[in-house]
Protein backbone atom coordinates (compact mmCIF):
# COMPACT_ATOMS: atom_id res chain seq x y z
CA UNK A 1 0.00 0.00 0.00
CA UNK A 2 1.43 3.39 -0.99
CA UNK A 3 1.82 6.25 1.46
CA UNK A 4 -0.98 8.09 -0.35
CA UNK A 5 -3.30 5.13 0.23
CA UNK A 6 -2.29 4.84 3.87
CA UNK A 7 -2.87 8.55 4.46
CA UNK A 8 -6.26 8.24 2.76
CA UNK A 9 -7.35 5.48 5.14
CA UNK A 10 -6.04 7.38 8.17
CA UNK A 11 -7.80 10.53 6.95
CA UNK A 12 -11.14 8.73 6.74
CA UNK A 13 -10.68 7.30 10.23
CA UNK A 14 -9.84 10.75 11.60
CA UNK A 15 -12.82 12.31 9.83
CA UNK A 16 -15.15 9.66 11.25
CA UNK A 17 -13.82 10.24 14.76
CA UNK A 18 -14.09 14.03 14.45
CA UNK A 19 -17.61 14.05 12.99
CA UNK A 20 -19.10 15.92 10.03
CA UNK A 21 -19.39 19.31 11.75
CA UNK A 22 -15.87 19.44 13.18
CA UNK A 23 -13.64 22.29 11.98
CA UNK A 24 -10.63 21.88 9.71
CA UNK A 25 -7.67 24.09 8.82
CA UNK A 26 -9.28 24.78 5.42
CA UNK A 27 -10.85 28.13 6.23
CA UNK A 28 -14.46 27.74 7.27
CA UNK A 29 -14.81 24.24 5.85
CA UNK A 30 -16.07 21.53 8.16
CA UNK A 31 -15.05 17.89 7.86
CA UNK A 32 -18.16 17.38 5.70
CA UNK A 33 -17.07 20.19 3.36
CA UNK A 34 -13.56 18.80 3.09
CA UNK A 35 -14.90 15.34 2.24
CA UNK A 36 -17.07 16.88 -0.47
CA UNK A 37 -14.03 18.70 -1.89
CA UNK A 38 -12.07 15.46 -2.15
CA UNK A 39 -14.96 13.65 -3.81
CA UNK A 40 -15.52 16.39 -6.40
CA UNK A 41 -11.79 16.53 -7.12
CA UNK A 42 -11.70 12.81 -7.88
CA UNK A 43 -15.17 12.08 -9.25
CA UNK A 44 -16.46 15.22 -10.96
CA UNK A 45 -14.16 16.13 -13.87
CA UNK A 46 -16.76 18.65 -15.03
CA UNK A 47 -16.40 20.65 -11.81
CA UNK A 48 -12.89 19.90 -10.52
CA UNK A 49 -11.16 22.44 -12.82
CA UNK A 50 -12.84 25.15 -10.75
CA UNK A 51 -10.32 24.38 -8.00
CA UNK A 52 -7.67 26.15 -10.10
CA UNK A 53 -9.66 28.21 -12.61
CA UNK A 54 -11.51 31.17 -11.09
CA UNK A 55 -14.10 31.49 -13.90
CA UNK A 56 -15.31 27.97 -13.02
CA UNK A 57 -15.24 28.45 -9.25
CA UNK A 58 -18.94 29.27 -9.00
CA UNK A 59 -19.96 26.03 -10.68
CA UNK A 60 -17.52 24.09 -8.50
CA UNK A 61 -19.00 25.63 -5.36
CA UNK A 62 -22.54 24.67 -6.38
CA UNK A 63 -21.54 21.09 -7.17
CA UNK A 64 -19.53 20.78 -3.96
CA UNK A 65 -22.42 22.10 -1.87
CA UNK A 66 -24.74 19.50 -3.41
CA UNK A 67 -22.27 16.70 -2.73
CA UNK A 68 -21.82 17.87 0.87
CA UNK A 69 -25.51 17.26 1.57
CA UNK A 70 -25.14 13.51 1.08
CA UNK A 71 -25.20 11.28 4.18
CA UNK A 72 -21.88 11.50 6.01
CA UNK A 73 -21.16 7.73 5.90
CA UNK A 74 -21.58 7.87 2.11
CA UNK A 75 -19.09 10.73 1.86
CA UNK A 76 -16.55 8.84 3.94
CA UNK A 77 -16.94 5.72 1.84
CA UNK A 78 -16.36 7.64 -1.37
CA UNK A 79 -13.25 9.28 0.07
CA UNK A 80 -12.03 5.90 1.32
CA UNK A 81 -12.40 4.14 -2.04
CA UNK A 82 -10.65 6.95 -3.91
CA UNK A 83 -10.72 7.71 -7.63
CA UNK A 84 -13.09 5.50 -9.66
CA UNK A 85 -11.66 3.14 -12.27
CA UNK A 86 -12.29 5.62 -15.10
CA UNK A 87 -10.46 8.51 -13.39
CA UNK A 88 -6.96 9.43 -14.64
CA UNK A 89 -6.08 10.11 -11.01
CA UNK A 90 -6.36 6.40 -10.25
CA UNK A 91 -3.34 5.64 -12.43
CA UNK A 92 -1.16 8.20 -10.65
CA UNK A 93 -2.72 7.98 -7.20
CA UNK A 94 0.54 7.34 -5.32
CA UNK A 95 2.01 10.56 -6.73
CA UNK A 96 -0.95 12.86 -7.36
CA UNK A 97 -2.61 12.18 -4.02
CA UNK A 98 0.38 11.92 -1.71
CA UNK A 99 0.44 15.54 -0.56
CA UNK A 100 -3.33 15.92 -0.93
CA UNK A 101 -4.08 13.13 1.53
CA UNK A 102 -1.27 13.94 3.94
CA UNK A 103 -2.04 17.66 4.17
CA UNK A 104 -5.80 17.19 4.49
CA UNK A 105 -5.32 14.49 7.12
CA UNK A 106 -3.38 17.03 9.15
CA UNK A 107 -6.04 19.67 8.39
CA UNK A 108 -8.46 17.55 10.39
CA UNK A 109 -5.96 16.40 13.06
CA UNK A 110 -4.67 19.91 13.85
CA UNK A 111 -7.91 21.86 13.78
CA UNK A 112 -8.48 21.43 17.50
CA UNK A 113 -6.75 23.24 20.35
CA UNK A 114 -4.55 20.30 21.33
CA UNK A 115 -2.53 18.31 18.81
CA UNK A 116 0.90 16.82 18.45
CA UNK A 117 2.94 16.35 15.31
CA UNK A 118 3.07 12.73 14.23
CA UNK A 119 6.34 10.82 14.24
CA UNK A 120 6.68 9.71 10.63
CA UNK A 121 8.90 6.88 9.44
CA UNK A 122 12.19 7.85 7.74
CA UNK A 123 10.89 6.44 4.45
CA UNK A 124 7.73 8.55 4.63
CA UNK A 125 9.74 11.65 5.52
CA UNK A 126 11.92 10.96 2.47
CA UNK A 127 8.83 10.79 0.26
CA UNK A 128 7.56 14.08 1.64
CA UNK A 129 10.98 15.73 1.16
CA UNK A 130 10.88 14.82 -2.52
CA UNK A 131 7.34 16.17 -2.80
CA UNK A 132 8.25 19.35 -0.91
CA UNK A 133 10.84 20.82 -3.23
CA UNK A 134 8.64 21.66 -6.26
CA UNK A 135 5.86 22.85 -3.95
CA UNK A 136 8.22 25.12 -2.01
CA UNK A 137 9.33 26.95 -5.16
CA UNK A 138 5.75 28.09 -5.69
CA UNK A 139 4.90 28.58 -2.03
CA UNK A 140 7.66 31.06 -1.21
CA UNK A 141 7.86 32.83 -4.57
CA UNK A 142 6.49 36.08 -3.05
CA UNK A 143 8.93 36.16 -0.13
CA UNK A 144 10.98 39.37 0.06
CA UNK A 145 13.99 37.42 1.35
CA UNK A 146 15.72 34.15 0.51
CA UNK A 147 14.04 31.09 2.08
CA UNK A 148 16.03 27.96 2.88
CA UNK A 149 14.37 24.77 4.09
CA UNK A 150 16.47 22.53 6.32
CA UNK A 151 15.98 19.24 8.13
CA UNK A 152 17.54 18.12 11.43
CA UNK A 153 19.57 15.48 9.55
CA UNK A 154 21.32 18.12 7.43
CA UNK A 155 19.35 18.32 4.21
CA UNK A 156 18.89 21.82 2.79
CA UNK A 157 16.94 23.26 -0.11
CA UNK A 158 16.79 26.88 -1.25
CA UNK A 159 13.12 27.38 -1.97
CA UNK A 160 13.39 31.00 -3.08
CA UNK A 161 16.23 33.46 -3.69
CA UNK A 162 15.77 37.20 -3.10
CA UNK A 163 18.72 39.42 -2.27
CA UNK A 164 21.27 38.89 0.47
CA UNK A 165 19.08 38.24 3.51
CA UNK A 166 18.05 34.69 4.39
CA UNK A 167 15.54 32.95 6.64
CA UNK A 168 16.08 29.27 7.40
CA UNK A 169 13.09 27.11 8.33
CA UNK A 170 14.15 23.91 10.07
CA UNK A 171 12.09 20.83 10.79
CA UNK A 172 11.19 17.41 9.45
CA UNK A 173 9.96 17.34 5.83
CA UNK A 174 6.39 16.67 7.02
CA UNK A 175 6.28 19.95 8.96
CA UNK A 176 8.05 21.89 6.21
CA UNK A 177 5.56 20.58 3.66
CA UNK A 178 2.59 21.69 5.75
CA UNK A 179 4.09 25.16 6.10
CA UNK A 180 4.71 25.35 2.35
CA UNK A 181 1.03 24.54 1.83
CA UNK A 182 0.10 27.58 3.92
CA UNK A 183 -0.54 25.92 7.26
CA UNK A 184 0.66 27.77 10.36
CA UNK A 185 -0.07 24.92 12.80
CA UNK A 186 3.42 23.42 12.50
CA UNK A 187 6.45 22.65 14.62
CA UNK A 188 9.40 24.46 13.03
CA UNK A 189 12.36 26.53 14.17
CA UNK A 190 13.18 29.70 12.24
CA UNK A 191 16.45 31.60 12.06
CA UNK A 192 17.23 34.96 10.53
CA UNK A 193 16.60 38.61 11.25
CA UNK A 194 13.34 38.86 13.26
CA UNK A 195 11.82 41.26 10.73
CA UNK A 196 12.71 38.87 7.90
CA UNK A 197 11.21 35.92 9.77
CA UNK A 198 7.99 37.87 10.27
CA UNK A 199 7.98 38.77 6.56
CA UNK A 200 8.29 35.10 5.56
CA UNK A 201 5.52 34.09 7.96
CA UNK A 202 3.29 36.81 6.50
CA UNK A 203 4.01 35.78 2.89
CA UNK A 204 1.07 34.48 0.86
CA UNK A 205 2.02 30.82 0.48
CA UNK A 206 -0.91 29.75 -1.63
CA UNK A 207 0.24 27.25 -4.23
Amino acid sequence: MSMAQRERQHLVQTMAAAGPDAPTLCGDWTVRDLAAHLIVRERRPDAAPGILLKPLAGYLERVQSTVARRPFPQLLEQVRTGPPVWSPLRLVDSVANLTEMFVHHEDVRRAGTSWEAREMSPDDEDRLWKALRPVAKMAYRKSPVTVVLATPDGRRHTAHTAGGRTVVLTGPPSELLLHAFGRDEVRLSMSGDPDDVRAVLATDRSV
